[in-house]
């Protein structure tokens, strides 16, 4: 970011009654911490959470749900909405049929009334279930014509069944779809309904089912129900038990991806299967590495569908198994690896249906531990340079990567891109201090081949992938602005983020003028980063950028200028409108410079564009005497007092009462501007 212009341009006015809207979440981020002298000791309490959304209640899905169909890029339900948690009907169909996004944590047990009531679930909405105490008892959720973007995750919904076993007359599903689009139904348990447990009907297309519980019921799984051959689905890690029929029954699917689903018949039981997978109609359906037990015609196919399989196992079936035509290859639509087959039923026994707790939603047991690559200059790891260790990271890798960084200065650029996420860079030293990745681009640098990096290109290490770590190193940006006047373009960038998911941990990020760049991969894109425990050092806009991000329990370090003087400015948020900028808690901020030079910070309204909204809180956090009595101020013709800039409680030199000129928030607004309200349903958690 440059300099503020002297001319003021692209001024606006608007009134405000409120300076943040946001949700209370009971989430607690506070804590004692104690800084070393050496930059190489930080610690605090633990982040505590109280009736939060688990911390993969913001996932993402896969399958034929991730793919970009219909004016929807993916499925991501109801992230970036307001985050609340419901504990009887009336407020789950409040929010479920609202018209705005909500992730909806389901908090105990709802029984619904009339049986077999399902709610009529609109877009935007992730509806996920706080540990396993979310049941829907009686009832299910009804998707109609259109809707689409849903995540229904981590529930029981049982108990329907109205004591007819081949019910004909009541149509009392767990979860029903007519023409809905972009649906994931992921590790929940279903059974003993009056019906079927899932039917994806009427042309509903875009669905992944996966590591799910199926059980205990007549008809489990109905595709169909249309003369048209259009929808796409995915179906994958499910277990698939004590079912009579529909495991699954798929008609006039354009597109059927069924891979590492466990059936099973257990002998002895009431319960008969009478078909396994069932392709009907004009399906096309691929069936990959899935294991059947005790079925009774496993894989069945009408003559005028198409079933190719491979790597499936078959252990005391009979009857008809069935395979033949052609069908398509599912990894021109979406990335995806295997387990074996023989692997399932321990896999599935352990991962599928609800997570007791935070944190153990591992895809699989065997993705649960992450892949370590070691990276050590001396030529004692596998790799030599981070970067060959980055590139080393399958693309759409599906599980944790640590790339362990042996102590040492590595002197490289460092890009990581968007279809490796799940990554860490750790460093393996006694100090964040021992482990330093470098380099010394600034925007007006030449590029080889002619032009400059630009700002954002000027970045030592940049970040596209979600879910990215980093902990115990150095991330800096050594341009050498005395040395270099005469360059157009100071901006010198150490870390650049452009991704959701994003926790900074225990890490020093160094540089002169901006220093931090926490972006978003578009403008229409949520990039929640978590900074915690870290050291940011600077002097201009050095904490600048649109994500909503957190820095908490951290130091934020003034610098002087590369001519020795005092002046600067610490955040230049480019928050769009309708989204949370920077909040900066329960942290210090000090330095070696004057007093009352530096502004906390101004809004950077990226390129001129007026509907931007940026916005920094600054709160419960201790403020030397270099901070100015009027802490905001404007930039490039945009006033701050048309933005959203406060405080909150602060302390220190630094800190005054309100004033035109000083913004506080008031109490109630402050509880709407709490960490947790931020990071909206994401609890980092070290990986």
């Amino acid at each position: 970011m440059s300099e503020p212009r002297s001319t003021a341009q692209h001024r606006r006015r608007r009134s405000r009654t409120a300076l943040a809207v946001g949700v209370p979440l009971a989430l607690t981020a506070a804590g004692t911490f104690a800084y070393g002298g050496d930059l190489g000791v930080l610690g605090s309490t633990a982040l505590q959470a109280s009736a939060a959304a688990p911390a993969w209640a913001a996932d993402t899905a896969d399958g034929f749900a991730s793919v970009n169909s219909l004016g929807q890029n993916g499925t991501y339900g109801g992230r970036g909405g307001q985050v609340v948690t419901v504990k009887t009907q009336a407020e789950l169909e409040k929010y479920a049929t609202a018209t705005q996004p909500y992730v909806i944590v389901v908090g105990g047990v709802i029984n619904m009334n009339p049986v077999g009531k399902e709610i009529k679930v609109q877009s935007d909405k992730t509806i996920v279930g706080q540990g396993t105490a979310g049941h829907i008892v009686g009832g299910g959720f009804f998707l109609g014509q259109g809707v689409h973007n849903v995540i229904i995750r981590n529930l029981t919904i049982r108990d329907a069944y109205q004591g007819i076993w081949n019910d004909k007359d009541h149509d009392f599903d767990a979860v029903q779809m007519d023409g809905a689009h972009h649906v994931w139904i992921d590790h929940n348990d279903l059974r003993h309904m009056a019906d079927g447990l899932i039917d994806v009907r009427k042309d509903s297309t875009n669905v992944t089912v996966s590591w799910n519980k199926l059980s205990d019921n007549n008809k489990t799984f109905g595709i169909g129900w249309t003369e048209n051959v259009k929808t796409d689905i995915t179906i994958h890690h499910n277990w698939i038990r004590e079912t009579e029929q529909r495991n699954p029954s798929t008609d006039n699917a354009a597109h059927a991806h069924l891979y590492n689903n466990f059936l099973e018949d257990e002998p002895g039981t009431a319960i008969k299967s009478s078909y396994g997978n069932y392709s009907r109609g004009s399906t096309k359906m691929v069936l990959e590495n899935s294991c059947f037990q005790g079925i009774k015609n496993p894989v069945i196919k009408d003559s005028g569908a198409t079933i190719v399989q491979r790597g499936n196992v078959f252990s005391g079936t009979s009857g008809r198994n069935e395979s033949g035509g052609s069908a398509f290859d599912p990894k021109t639509y979406y990335p995806y690896s295997l387990d074996k087959a023989t692997d399932l039923p321990s896999i599935l026994k352990a991962g599928a249906g609800p997570r007791a707790s935070i944190g153990t939603a591992a895809a699989s047991t065997k993705a649960a531990a992450a892949t370590t690559l070691t990276v050590a200059q001396d030529g004692s790891g596998q790799y030599r340079t981070v970067q060959a260790a980055v590139n080393a990271v399958p693309a759409n890798n599906p599980s944790r990567v640590v790339i362990a960084v042996k102590p040492g200065t590595y002197r490289e650029l460092v890009k990581v891109p968007s279809n490796k996420p799940h990554v860490t860079l750790q460093g393996t030293g006694g100090s964040r201090k021992d482990t330093t990745i470098v380099y010394n681009n600034a925007s007006g640098t030449p590029k080889p081949g002619g032009g400059t990096y630009g700002t954002g290109g000027s970045a030592t290490v940049a970040v596209e992938a979600d879910d990215f770590q980093a902990r115990n190193l150095t991330i800096s940006n050594d341009f050498d602005e005395k040395a270099n006047q005469s360059l157009d373009g100071h901006q010198a960038v150490a870390l650049r983020t452009a991704a959701d998911k994003v926790f900074l941990d225990g890490i020093i990020v160094s540089g002169d003028q901006d220093t931090l760049l926490l972006d978003t991969a578009s403008k229409d894109r949520l990039g929640r980063v978590y900074v915690a425990n870290s050291y940011v050092i600077g002097n201009v806009d050095f904490i600048f950028g649109r994500a909503t991000a957190v820095v908490d329990k951290s130091v934020i370090t003034l610098k002087k200028r590369w001519n020795g003087t005092s002046a600067g400015y610490i955040a230049a948020p480019s928050t769009a409108a309708n989204r949370k900028g920077f909040l900066i808690a329960n942290s210090t901020v000090n330095g070696d410079v004057a007093a009352g030079s530096f502004h906390l910070g101004r809004p950077w309204h990226a390129g001129g564009d007026a509907s931007l909204d940026p916005q920094t809180t600054v709160r419960n956090t201790s403020l030397s005497n270099a901070i100015k009595s009027a802490p905001w101020t404007d930039m490039s013709g945009f006033s701050w007092k048309d933005d959203r800039f406060a405080e909150y409680k602060n302390s220190g030199a630094g800190a005054g009462p309100a004033s035109t000129n000083r913004p506080h928030l008031s109490d109630a607004q402050a509880a709407n501007q709490e960490v947790a309200d931020w990071l909206a349903g994401w609890t980092p958690s070290a990986s």
